[in-house]
Order: structure tokens, then C-alpha cells, then sequence
């Protein structure tokens, strides 16, 4: 049996990816790490609480001594690295939280798979298509584009980025790194842009969008995503860098007149409110070289993915899960 640590294991990605990889890995147990801070729901996960090959381990990634403990007793085969503070807008309340975490979380799991020696351990690192910045409304950004980072959010993922590499070229040890665009489905906090939309449509409130609704984002399912961070960690190449992106464009305000005509509701909820600080206008990643060294690529159905998203809400819409979060989106 190979053990695998997949951190953050309890928030939004992390949670579809192990739900994903149990079922369709016998070989492996995995052991989850994750802080429990408010983006987290255990629930998610509450069909494999009892599998013999699945282990819950409450912990901060950014405290060493447990986190090399964790190591040492069950000598991971590899490390998915789900763990991270990804709100922007709280990124620009607190820059501080973001950087323990995001940074030096990083560098003490790499440091502890390190020191295993086991010269076969893969790290992956779960990053964002953020750290390269901001795009006009053409082209498109690659594995060799330069890291440009805006936000406080974007930079210490960028700057976990680097230390990824650093532990693979100083060290040997076999890393992989994956960049996303924006994701969506079931389990997502509220605080994110589809949810909260999602939910004040669903309730009356109003649904506020930055700006003047133009930034533009591509969308991918959260399922499709966990199918691209699998074929890194079983089949990618150590060092490498990989795209992973939907080719699903859509502004802001797009969306949300989206979710407005699907819930069949009134669009007059929506109101513009003051722009983010350093909003980037638009982010889109070239994904060609995920499809063609690993095969993977996404169904493109924004559409049924979103009805689907939907309907999950719609369901849970008057459970504990609907609080009151920040206006802004």
C-alpha cells in the first residue's frame, strides 16, 4: 500500500481530489492534512471517514515538527499540496497569513520530504494561474511566461512557485507544478465569485460585482481539474510546469447574467461596487502542453457543469452553510 499526503485536503479542490483518487486508486491510502480554518468542510468527505485507506490528521502545515512527524511515520510516496489561503480580497486584509502559509507552508513540506530520502517521492504544488499576472484581452500565457504577480494572494503563491523549483534543482527532489484557472463546482466556500452569486440570487440579496463586470476569467469544472493534477502526480515529468485551463471565457458580469437566466430570476439584484485594489483584468493559460505529453483534456461544458453547481446550492441553500459573507466578489 502507498501512502500519499494530500494537504488541504478538506477545502473545496483537495476534498473533490481525494474523494476522486479513493475510488479510483485501491493502492493507495491517503492521509489528509489540513488546518480546518473556515474555508474547510470535513463533511465533504464523510463517505470515506471510515475506509482503511484514508486518514484524517488535523495540523498546520507551517508547524515543522508535526509536519515531519507525519513524514516519518507514514513515509509518503508523494505530496499533493492543496493547502493555501486563496482569497484575494483577504490577501489584501491580511498579506500576512497568506505568506505563512502559502510560503513558508511550502518550504517546510519540502524540506520534510526531503529529509525521507526517498529519492522517488513526487511533490506536487497546486498553484494558480495568478502568479502570472494580468492580460490584455488577447493572448494567452504559457509554462515559460514570466511570473508577475499583483496581489498579495498571486505573490505568495509565486513566491512557493519558486521554492518548488529551487527544491528540485538544489536538491533533486522530483517536483511538479500545476497552474489552474478559476474553478468551480459543488463544496465551494461562499466568499467565491460563482457561489455568492449563486446564493444571493437564491436568497434576494444583491449581487455585487466589481467594477464595471468586464474582468475576465476561464472557468473549469473542479472535477476536470482534479483529472489534470492526477495525471501530473502519476504521469508528468519532474521539474516541469503544467497549464491547466478550460478554454471557457466569460467576464464577470457575463457569469452572472448566466446564473441569473439559469435560476430563471430577476437580474435587478445586480449592482457594480468598487474595484478591487489591483484587480487583474484577465487571466487565460495556452494548456497545450498538458494535452499533448499527458492526454488530458477538459469536456468544455460550461453549461451542464454550471446547472449542475447549481443544483447542489439550491439544495443546500438553507443549511448552515448559507452565512453572511463579505459583499464583495
Amino acid at each position: 500500500m502507498n501512502n500519499i499526503l494530500v494537504t488541504g485536503g478538506a477545502g473545496f479542490i483537495g476534498s473533490h481530489f481525494i474523494l476522486q483518487f479513493h475510488d479510483r486508486y485501491k493502492n493507495y491510502r491517503i492521509i489528509n492534512l489540513d488546518k480546518l480554518t473556515y474555508a474547510a468542510d470535513l463533511t465533504n468527505l464523510d463517505k470515506i471517514t471510515k475506509s482503511k485507506r484514508y486518514c484524517f490528521l488535523k495540523g498546520d502545515i507551517t508547524d515543522y515538527d508535526y509536519v515531519a512527524k507525519i513524514y516519518e511515520e507514514f513515509k509518503p510516496k508523494g505530496t499533493i499540496n492543496f493547502a493555501a489561503e486563496s482569497h484575494v480580497d483577504n490577501s489584501i486584509i491580511n498579506p500576512r497569513s497568506f505568506v505563512e502559509t502559502n510560503v513558508l507552508g511550502t518550504q517546510v513540506l519540502l524540506e520534510c520530504a526531503k529529509k525521507i530520502g526517498d529519492d522517488k517521492h513526487r511533490f506536487v504544488q497546486v498553484s494558480t494561474d495568478e502568479v502570472y499576472g494580468s492580460l490584455p484581452l488577447t493572448g494567452k500565457f504559457t509554462e515559460q511566461s514570466q511570473l508577475a504577480p499583483n496581489s498579495p494572494y498571486s505573490a505568495s503563491k509565486a513566491a512557493a512557485d519558486l521554492l518548488v523549483n529551487s527544491y528540485n534543482r538544489t536538491f533533486g527532489l522530483e517536483t511538479l507544478i500545476t497552474r489552474c484557472t478559476n474553478n468551480f463546482g459543488p463544496h465551494q466556500h461562499f466568499e467565491k465569485l460563482i457561489p455568492k452569486i449563486i446564493k444571493n440570487f437564491l436568497t434576494g440579496q444583491p449581487v455585487p460585482i466589481y467594477g464595471n463586470g468586464t474582468h475576465i476569467r476561464d472557468w473549469i469544472y473542479v472535477a476536470e481539474h482534479c483529472d489534470a493534477i492526477e495525471k501530473v502526480y502519476l504521469k508528468g515529468t519532474s521539474g516541469e510546469v503544467y497549464n491547466i485551463g478550460a478554454n471557457s471565457e466569460m467576464s464577470n458580469i457575463e457569469v452572472a447574467h448566466y446564473i441569473c437566466e439559469l435560476l430563471n430570476t430577476s437580474s435587478s439584484l445586480i449592482h457594480y461596487v468598487k474595484d478591487r485594489a489591483g484587480h487583474d483584468f484577465r487571466y487565460a493559460l495556452d494548456a497545450s502542453k498538458i494535452r499533448k505529453e499527458l492526454g488530458w483534456k477538459p469536456k468544455n461544458n460550461f453549461k451542464k457543469y454550471l446547472e449542475k453547481t447549481i443544483n447542489w446550492y439550491k439544495s443546500k441553500i438553507n443549511t448552515t452553510l448559507c452565512l453572511n459573507f463579505p459583499e464583495s466578489v
